[in-house]
């Protein structure tokens, strides 16, 4: 059967999980579990690898149905908590972007911008279960005559809800530094002049792409955990970019692949939703995900053993090169160095500042476990994998 000495289908490990006998680890667990058994060894013993990340994804939103009023409208404007959602839709359809900021906000006016409420925070507040004032406008037809509406609602006065990440999950991003005189607000995050810190967002050898860095099992209907309720992988994400450099390991040095994903929002928690505010840059959304990684034979069992040391991450200026389009980097550290709090840079020490939290995505991993090993989750196989060319 192929190739390898290990071969299991998905159908085996799922029934495997339906009987209660499927073996699942963490990335973490499966790092030693390599080392100590062979990857053969490993891929006998192991059914699945599961990983997590939590981190601000910009690239995200909700799609809103708010139901019909009487007589009808057709929304051509929407505002959820004064935040401007996009209403281009059909009647009573709306999409409210995690980046948008309050009407009110003065934006950088007042330097640098607190970004205090936005659509990201709409959107936890939803999930959390809190009123959300709705204001819809609409310019009137024969079939929808309503011009106005405006009511409070909740997430479960929503007829549909749907978390929607057109990017997430990037496989591998740059390390920021600023090497200007002076300090900038960046979405990577405040960063002091002269290179005074170095930010990261990635949690290294947890985070699901760097596990299967030529997704050999992610793509169209991969189930995963999105925001502590179920997700799926719909296409890759935009600024997809497989090609990237790699190392003989397959990790790429610069930003690589990405994934679209999307998921009930009614099914998801404000632990793992939550609305962010970037000094002097804006609002965000940081989002909960965890990919299941099946290990079908021994190659998945030796990506999966990828560690912090083996992922290296490329420096850039954000100062001048980053805002001026210049392709430029001043190095590379790995995520082991980024994790033990200061890199070098030309000979001086600089500290690290993550903007992902490991801690929450070695939770995110051992959550997506336990609902394997008590049958709460099945291992969706793809329709076909992501694009790797």
């Amino acid at each position: 059967m192929g190739k390898f000495k290990v071969n299991k289908t998905y159908k085996e490990i799922n029934d495997k999980i339906r009987s209660g006998e499927v073996v699942v680890v963490t990335a973490d667990e499966m790092i030693d579990i390599v080392k100590n058994k062979g990857p053969v060894e490993a891929a006998k013993t192991i059914d699945v690898v599961t990983t997590g990340t939590f981190a601000p994804m910009c690239s995200s939103g909700a799609f809103i149905n708010f139901g019909q009023t009487v007589p009808t409208i057709k929304a051509s404007q929407v505002w959820l908590n004064n935040v401007p959602a996009y209403a281009g839709l059909a009647a009573v359809d709306c999409y409210i972007g995690a980046t948008e900021a309050c009407l009110e906000d003065p934006l950088n006016k007042v330097w640098p911008g607190e970004f205090n409420y936005g659509g990201g925070h709409v959107i936890q507040d939803l999930v959390a279960g809190k009123k959300v004032h709705l204001l819809a406008k609409g310019y009137g037809t024969s079939c929808y005559p309503n011009r106005e509406m405006e009511k409070d609602v909740t997430l479960d006065d929503l007829p549909q809800a749907t978390l929607c990440n057109p990017r997430n999950g990037y496989q591998n991003y740059n390390c920021a530094v600023n090497l200007s005189n002076k300090t900038i607000y960046t979405y990577m995050g405040t960063l002091k002049p002269k290179a005074g810190n170095a930010n990261y967002s990635t949690s290294g050898q947890l985070s699901p792409l760097f596990n299967d860095p030529y997704y050999k099992t992610i793509g169209l209907g991969t189930r995963i955990f999105l925001g502590g309720g179920e997700g799926y992988v719909t296409w890759h994400g935009t600024q997809h970019r497989p090609t990237a450099e790699r190392t003989e390991k397959g990790i790429p040095k610069t930003p690589s692949g990405t994934l679209w994903v999307m998921g009930d929002l009614k099914q998801m928690t404000s632990k793992w939703i939550v609305g962010v505010s970037i000094l002097g840059y804006g609002v965000s959304l940081a989002v909960g995900m965890g990919v299941p990684i099946p290990i079908l034979n021994e190659e998945m069992a030796q990506y999966t053993a990828v560690t912090d040391k083996d992922i290296p991450v490329q420096i850039v200026d954000y100062g001048h090169d980053y805002p001026n389009g210049i392709s430029k980097n001043y190095g590379f550290v790995t995520y082991e160095e980024l994790k033990n709090g200061v890199i070098q840079l030309n000979g001086k020490d600089v500290p690290t500042v993550p903007l992902s939290s490991v801690a929450k995505a070695r939770e995110i991993a051992n959550l997506l476990k336990d609902w394997i090993q008590r049958d709460k989750f099945t291992i969706g196989e793809p329709q076909f994998t992501l694009p790797v060319h």
